[in-house]
């Protein structure tokens, strides 16, 4: 017999049983990460994610975990619901509450479960306890956003909705340098990214990336700066504070690149990502002035430049970004898993759903034929 459990505090169940059942050292799902977002207060009932952490026990013994929090809007997503909650407001009916088990603020593909058993059983068990789960949280849906392809490949039962969208990530095909990589471009957009990088030089720009005990508090609060001022500049408050940040730095530095645009001596720009053993995450970005392809740098070819000497596999860049394939990176498919306890709506966005994704296979298809790649390799 399973017995769920919640736990509005993530140190609740604690660090050890929590990192005991991450299999894999992808950053977003480990315990310093989710703490860092309750405990900086980027994450909790007054900014509409309250956390209700959910523990599967057998005997008493947790044998997973999953991240799961109460929302009353979808802000920080990036899977839009907006339409649906839209046309629920049309018809009189309340789409918020809702759950949502997500990485807040952060659109990147991963286990959603945690466990050290075949996943399988446990997401099955977890499917058809969403009607009661949904009743007793008092919440209208469930939402599963950027689960990992295994995971969504387990979601069979017939009242839960699979979304596919589509995002941008560059893979590392063993080139030895950056140079390499630009050898596998058409003339035409190899001369581009060199144009690109060449102006960077041409204003007097200079980078530095850096990792693990290099990252100083003083360069964490000099990115934060530029980061928030990002958010300014388009008339929003920042989603994540500072001291998010300076936890982070303090608790998995390891997994953190912080890279920094010099000029005159001067810190004018900063991207900071996260990273694994495989995979660069790139996620926060931000400028005191703009600068002619300072953005394309800071955030993609340094990332790349970073992959390649490290040997990283992949370069997740986040989402939306349609000019990030003329720099190599590639559309695919990522994927969203929904409940939806309103019968009829259920259908209606059953239809949506079905539609969208004969839109998103025709959209990766088209932007593929886009990539810079040369044809004869």
């Amino acid at each position: 017999m399973l017995e769920l459990k919640f736990s509005h505090k993530i140190s609740e169940i604690g660090a050890n049983i929590w990192n005991s059942l991450c299999q894999e050292d992808y950053p977003f799902c480990r315990y310093e990460f989710l703490h860092a977002l309750e405990s900086s207060g980027s994450v909790c009932a007054k900014t509409g994610w309250q956390p209700l952490y959910i523990q599967l026990q057998e005997d008493g013994t947790t044998i997973a975990v999953m991240p799961l929090y109460l929302k009353n809007h979808s802000y920080g997503e990036y899977v839009f619901d907006w339409a649906w909650a839209d046309a629920y407001h049309r018809y009189g009916l309340d789409y918020y509450p809702k759950l949502v088990t997500a990485i807040p603020y952060s659109p990147v593909e991963g286990p959603r479960l945690l466990t050290k058993q075949d996943p399988a059983l446990l997401l099955e068990a977890l499917q058809k306890l969403a009607p009661q789960l949904c009743q007793q949280l008092k919440a209208h849906s469930w939402h599963i956003l950027f689960p990992t392809q295994h995971e969504i490949n387990q979601f069979n039962h017939p009242q839960w909705l699979i979304r596919k969208g589509c995002q941008y990530q560059w893979f590392n095909r063993g080139y030895q340098n950056f140079d390499d990589f630009l050898a596998h471009f058409t003339s035409r957009k190899r001369k581009n990214v060199k144009k690109e990088r060449q102006k960077i030089v041409e204003q007097a720009i200079t980078h530095i990336a850096l990792s693990g005990e290099q990252i100083t508090s003083d360069q964490i609060e000099t990115f934060y700066d530029f980061y928030r001022m990002t958010y300014l500049k388009r008339g929003r408050e920042a989603y994540l504070n500072i001291d998010f940040f300076r936890q982070l730095r303090e608790t998995m530095p390891d997994n953190l690149l912080l890279v920094l645009a010099y000029r005159d001596d001067q810190p004018v720009a900063g991207a900071l990502s996260l990273k694994d053993s495989k995979t660069l995450y790139g996620r926060y970005w931000g400028c005191i002035d703009e600068y002619d392809s300072l953005h394309f740098e800071t955030c993609y070819y340094q990332g790349i430049d970073y992959c390649i000497r490290h040997q990283l596999d992949r370069f997740d860049s986040g989402a939306q970004g349609e000019h990030k394939i003329q720099r190599g990176f590639e559309p695919v498919p990522t994927w969203s898993a929904h409940w939806i306890k309103e019968a009829g709506f259920n259908n209606a966005i059953k239809q949506f759903i079905e539609e969208e994704r004969s839109a998103i296979d025709h959209q990766i298809e088209e932007l593929s034929s886009y990539l810079p790649f040369r044809s004869d390799l």
